[in-house]
């Protein structure tokens, strides 16, 4: 797995990345050749906050964890990394390697039903990013869904935790 290492406001120390790939590494039997790893480190008052991206076989795992050092905060997000692709095991089996959850001696979670409870139909109109985040702060949602004016293509504006937004487009709108 290829692993690529950003830090923010903070240097990554060569025993870190090596170790974090060790634990990472663990994660190739789930994914083909090409997969690959992002983890950014940044840190948060006495806090430091890691996020780890695994992409592979057209899937995106994503998780982040703060703790009071970076390999704690490592060996949390590994364990939910895997509880992701656990409690996901039948819709995921046919883009993992075979049987390479069985290995894995992490208790079998009880898998949740997805319940749709509301579906909602609106006109999607053509406009641009900054007038897509002001419809959105105006209905108060957290998220907002439009066509970009400059691509032609459905895109979607968010809130984000730090207080920024961001923009969600498809790969071939650009």
């Amino acid at each position: 797995m290829k692993t690529r290492f950003n830090g923010r406001k903070i240097s990554i120390k060569p025993a870190f990345a090596e170790r974090t790939e060790k634990k990472l590494a663990k994660f190739d039997k789930f994914f083909e050749d090409a997969a690959a790893a992002d983890v950014t480190v940044t840190p948060e008052g006495q806090q430091v906050k890691v996020e780890i991206t695994l992409r592979g076989n057209g899937m995106v795992l994503r998780a982040e964890q703060s703790a009071g050092d970076a390999n704690a905060a490592v060996d949390m997000l590994l364990d939910t990394l895997l509880r992701q692709i656990r409690r996901n095991k039948a819709k995921l089996e046919k883009r993992l390697r075979m049987n390479a959850l069985d290995e894995w001696p992490v208790p079998e979670e009880p898998e949740e039903e997805i319940r749709i409870v509301r579906t909602k139909s609106f006109p999607v109109k053509p406009m641009d990013v900054r007038e897509a985040v002001l419809q959105m702060q105006l209905v108060g949602h957290q998220f907002y869904m439009f066509r970009n004016v400059e691509t032609g293509e459905i895109n979607v504006v968010y809130c984000r935790k730090d207080g920024g937004y961001g923009l969600l487009e498809p790969e071939n709108a650009r």
